[in-house]
């Protein structure tokens, strides 16, 4: 039975357990410190702004929003090229003319090159869009991180240069943990090149 007088502080708790149980794995599946996992995260950002590389951020739902707001967020302050693929046109064509699952795909494929970044944010991590982006970028021989929740076995977490799966099962847990990786990441990048968060 729920004990709804502590229900905000077992939600929190809950989440705050989750992310200190993320496992972070390489694209050999190797699992590595979160923090290790997250700083070499930063890393490659640095090297690929050098480059002028796109960070390409694909998700779908509220990860969407997600996906929209860190890359915002980066381009305004980390002073990265960043792209999503938000337009109801390109949305609705693509859906229509070709399939939602090319929705992604289709972008990167015209777009990226091997100097660029998909960054994919999916609570399941088996949504058919995200898995042909993931595909697709690796064909490109882009640099891809992935962040997934949900069943530990989902398809997403084993395709990544660095995938980080959150173990909890509602969207909303997850969803929120995502929230605080990405923002985790991209303060670490501002911290440690770009003179500090704003």
């Amino acid at each position: 039975m729920v004990d709804f007088s502590k229900y905000a502080d077992e939600y929190v708790k809950t989440i705050s357990d989750g992310l200190l149980s993320t496992i972070a794995t390489d694209k050999n599946s190797k699992v590595l410190d979160t923090n290790s996992a997250l700083e070499t995260w930063a890393d490659e950002t640095q090297v690929r702004r050098n480059v002028r590389a796109l960070f390409f951020f694909a998700g779908n739902g509220a990860s969407a929003t997600m996906a929209e707001h860190l890359s915002h967020d980066c381009f305004q302050n980390a002073d990265l090229l960043t792209y999503t693929v938000s337009e109801t046109s390109h949305l609705t064509a693509i859906s229509n003319d070709i399939s939602y699952e090319d929705v992604f795909a289709f972008r990167i494929g015209k777009r990226c090159e091997a100097r660029d970044v998909l960054i994919t944010i999916s609570s399941s991590g088996n949504s058919p869009n995200i898995i042909k982006a993931i595909k697709t970028a690796r064909d490109k021989g882009m640099f891809i991180v992935t962040l997934s929740g949900k069943n530990a076995d989902n398809k997403s977490r084993v395709l990544g240069d660095l995938n980080f799966y959150v173990p909890l099962d509602t969207y909303g847990l997850v969803e929120s943990a995502h929230a605080a990786l990405l923002h985790c990441w991209l303060d670490l990048f501002l911290d440690k090149y770009a003179g500090g968060r704003h």
